[in-house]
């Protein structure tokens, strides 16, 4: 298959997910105005490969504070290996499970054949990422060369609810990550989203640290602030990757508002390919 572009931010939305997200399911619906739908994973492969795309899925987990029971890794694993040629996969872990975390992290690369681990979500999750106790994890990622996904900014988990269901933004703040990427050099981390009410200091770490990257998933490409638009379009321009954040906004949404924006053809190309397939040391066609 050509591959055109790369999606590097992509959620499962088939009937297991949906069970194991609980009433979050209905509340990320209202919020994004878009009913969510089961689509089994075989359906989302022929959609991607329709579209000459590849996708990076990714599950997401946060049984200490919610107690909801998550989807295993080893469901996105399978749909890699059934479908190779269309997905890559980030593995999810739960950082206040301390060992079993760590053992996690060693299972994704060894056995289940994972790219990295992600989505960590620090406001749903309730942890800081530079906070110490969580180091180890980070170590053993960048010992495994695994790049991790970190949420940043606003969150739609919660948003519009009496207390937001419990997510606090506070922990999500991208300048904690710069600790992160300072102390672990070789740690490749992807800072999700454009990060607002942060949106500048996302910005700034991916300028400071070569090894942070940013991807424009999450939101609608026309609400995109100058201030990102500018930076993409020209001092970070290696640093971008597409990202939809599938299913919260559609693929074709954002495809044709991301068109509208006064990106430059070639960064373009890096933005939806290149930085992506250099990132993942992809060889493609």
């Amino acid at each position: 298959m050509e591959v055109t572009a790369i999606d590097v931010h992509v959620h499962l939305c088939d009937e297991l997910t949906l069970k194991a997200k609980g009433p979050r399911t209905q509340q990320m619906a209202r919020y994004f105005g878009r009913e969510r739908k089961a689509v089994s994973m075989d359906e989302m492969a022929d959609q991607y490969r329709q579209r000459k795309m590849m996708a990076v899925i990714m599950n997401t987990r946060d049984e200490t504070v919610t107690g909801l029971a998550p989807v295993p890794n080893d469901h996105v694993a399978e749909y890699v290996r059934k479908y190779p040629d269309v997905f890559l996969a980030f593995g999810a872990i739960d950082p206040w499970t301390g060992k079993l975390a760590l053992q996690e992290i060693k299972r994704c690369k060894e056995e289940l054949g994972l790219t990295g681990i992600g989505e960590l979500n620090p406001a749903r999750q309730h942890f800081y990422p530079n906070d110490n106790r969580f180091y180890p994890l980070w170590e053993e990622a960048q010992k495994l060369g695994m790049p991790i996904l970190f949420h940043g900014g606003m969150a739609a988990a919660g948003a519009g609810t009496p207390g937001g269901m419990g997510t606090k933004l506070k922990y999500s703040q991208p300048i904690l990550l710069d600790d992160v990427a300072a102390d672990f050099p070789e740690l490749q981390i992807i800072s999700a989203h454009p990060t607002w009410p942060w949106t500048a200091e996302s910005l700034a770490i991916a300028r400071h640290k070569s090894n942070y990257y940013i991807d424009l998933s999450g939101w609608a490409p026309k609400y995109f602030p100058a201030e990102l638009v500018h930076n993409v379009n020209t001092l970070l321009q290696d640093k971008v990757m597409f990202g939809s954040d599938w299913p919260a906004i559609g693929v074709e949404r954002w495809l044709e508002e991301f068109q509208q924006l006064n990106i430059k053809p070639e960064v373009r190309q890096k933005i939806m390919l290149d930085n992506a397939k250099k990132f993942f040391g992809l060889q493609l066609g």
